[in-house]
């Protein structure tokens, strides 16, 4: 009797090691999805149950019960990370399931360049992040947010810088972290006074302009010299750049006719600094509005290597104008 209750002990003992085996093996077991990359996308509110019916049917894995079980005694299933999760290669419900409790989704690398306007700050994010561009251009003139973020606008602050977001972040999100971005490159720049007598808002203006003038490190403070030189003598800014932000942009050069358009931002038209920045503008051009070079510049224009030309003078200005142009002519 007791080689009977042996030799069955025996056998529930192989059963179960049969059994453990097999689990081991289902659980380990690895899917090859090749060169093929499989997304899928964790929103907030999403059920485990939901993801194993997506990771299923896009073939990931096989086993939903290798999948529900140990998500259940590790809780997973309870701790989701919302975001997109790519999976290509081999996969196994053991390697997904870390994957899920590391919170191992995507993270997209986005670089705003400086001296972007805000509709194309919104297109690269919306571009990078399949985001709505419309939204977060609408942020600008959101009240409400702008009031959380204790800023005038917007445009001027969304600072330019490459940037690791996770796929399915908000257009707010997005936002928040840039106009945060901006703080932290400038929260430690500021005078206590501001030797030009611009606001904080009037300098980011005046940056954006710089910006939009020039890329050379050696320009940008001769550059704002010339723009404070004009608004200390109650001279319009003249500011191509300007005049462009209020068209909307322009994919062709500035025309004549341009520069007689009623817009707020035509410094042909209108005395002072234009209402709002007219782009992000870098570190080191708002640097430049806080300590611009002391100059007797009032006019400043483009010659053929993409460099500038500072006048005094009208007269010498126009000078300059005939010389350049001329050069351009011979280069034909």
């Amino acid at each position: 009797m007791s080689r009977r209750k042996g030799s069955i002990l025996a056998i529930i003992a192989a059963l179960l090691v049969l059994a453990v085996a097999y689990t081991f093996y289902l659980y380990n077991r690895s899917i090859d999805l090749g060169d093929r990359v499989v997304s899928i996308i964790i929103k907030p509110g999403d059920t485990f149950a939901s993801v194993v019916d997506e990771l299923i049917s896009q073939g990931v894995v096989t086993s939903r019960v290798m999948l529900t079980y140990p998500a259940r005694i590790t809780g997973v299933d309870k701790r989701l990370t919302p975001g997109r999760y790519d999976f290509t290669g081999h996969n196994s419900c053991r390697t997904v399931l870390a994957k899920l409790r590391h919170a191992s989704y995507v993270l997209i690398k986005i670089t705003v360049p400086e001296g972007a306007p805000i509709w194309k700050v919104a297109s690269i994010v919306a571009h990078k992040l399949d985001l709505d561009s419309a939204a977060i251009v609408a942020g600008n003139s959101d009240s409400t947010l702008l009031q959380s973020l204790d800023l005038p606008c917007l445009e001027g602050y969304l600072f330019p810088e490459t940037y690791v977001f996770p796929w399915g972040i908000s257009e707010t999100e997005v936002i928040r972290e840039m106009v945060a971005q901006f703080h932290a490159e400038t929260d430690s720049i500021w005078p206590d006074s501001i030797d030009s007598d611009l606001s904080r808002y009037e300098i980011i203006t005046l940056a954006s302009i710089i910006e939009a003038e020039t890329k050379l490190d050696n320009e940008r403070q001769v550059v704002a010299s010339v723009y404070l030189n004009r608004l200390r003598k109650n001279m319009r800014l003249d500011a191509d750049p300007t005049v462009i932000y209020g068209l909307g942009g322009l994919n062709r050069p500035l025309y004549r006719q341009d520069l007689k358009k009623g817009t707020p931002y035509n410094t042909y038209r209108h005395q002072g600094l234009p209402p709002t920045p007219i782009n992000s503008p870098g570190l080191a051009a708002i640097t430049a509005a806080l300590h611009p070079q002391e100059t007797d510049y009032l006019y400043f224009v483009a010659d053929v290597t993409g460099e500038h030309f500072f006048s005094r003078t009208n007269a010498e200005h126009n000078r300059a104008k005939r010389r350049i142009k001329a050069l351009k002519k011979n280069m034909r």
